[in-house]
């Protein structure tokens, strides 16, 4: 299954903005990943440290729209939106959930990151990306991460 991806208008700024939409499907996540490394590209090349981290963050981030979000629920999408320039990519995941608070996920230590069943994918996102960020429902999720 190939993702339409939108190109957005991003005026007064000299990058690239893009959306696509995923349905809540799991075994999406991998084709969608590439769909959106294929956008980020648009900024310049990626670097294999650059890739691999942009690969990571957002197979995390969309898994965990997925189940905790829309709770598995085929009927809901994941959608996501992608700046790109020279400098950064910013992505911005949103599920079609309640939200949670992302404070309230107990931080993990580097050393329980191989006996805890949750919060694993928001510890690797937060350590993997310059800037994590929530709107206030919950439900969106915006990473930053700069071109090093």
């Amino acid at each position: 299954m190939g993702y339409p991806v939108r190109r957005l208008p991003l005026p007064g700024h000299g990058g690239q903005r893009f959306q696509l939409r995923v349905p809540t499907d799991l075994s999406q996540v991998g084709e969608a990943v590439e769909a959106i490394v294929d956008c980020c590209r648009a900024g310049g090349a990626l670097s294999p440290r650059l890739r691999f981290r942009l690969r990571t963050v957002t197979a995390e981030a969309l898994a965990n729209a997925m189940s905790y979000g829309n709770r598995n629920n085929p009927a809901r999408w994941v959608t996501v939106e992608i700046e790109v320039d020279e400098n950064e990519i910013t992505l911005a995941v949103t599920d079609e959930g309640l939200g949670f608070e992302p404070d309230r996920v107990p931080p993990l230590r580097d050393s329980d990151h191989h006996e805890v069943t949750s919060g694993r994918g928001l510890f690797m996102i937060r350590h993997l990306a310059e800037q994590v960020t929530f709107n206030e429902r919950g439900n969106t999720i915006w990473m930053t991460l700069t071109r090093h």
